[in-house]
């Protein structure tokens, strides 16, 4: 499929996020410190909508059950602040790159 547009740069300013669909799929766009990252936006804990989390730094937090991620890899930081339920596995990442002012995903 190559690279898709999924927003300008304007839309993700330095220090926050957008949630952008391509091919079916919710993608957590992360610009941290003028650099752009990409991930699967479901928390692989209990499917967590990470775009209604918080972004410090590289680290996203789910709002449901903490789960924390490093955006820059997908790489679980820390686990959910419940006792039980699933195995949380490390955040599937997309290849990033931008063009002028837009932000391009590919999905392969």
């Amino acid at each position: 499929m190559g690279f898709v547009k999924v927003a300008e740069t304007s839309e993700v300013p330095t220090g926050k996020m957008k949630m952008v669909k391509v091919e079916g799929k919710e993608i957590l766009i992360t610009n941290v410190n003028g650099k752009y990252y990409a991930i699967v936006n479901k928390c692989t804990h209990r499917g967590g909508d990470l775009s209604k989390g918080s972004l410090s730094g590289n680290i996203v937090t789910c709002p449901r059950h903490k789960a924390t991620f490093d955006v820059t890899s997908g790489k679980v930081v820390s686990g959910p602040k419940v006792p039980l339920g699933p195995k949380i596995k490390d955040e599937p990442s997309y290849k990033v790159k931008v063009e002028g002012k837009d932000i391009l995903v590919s999905t392969d």
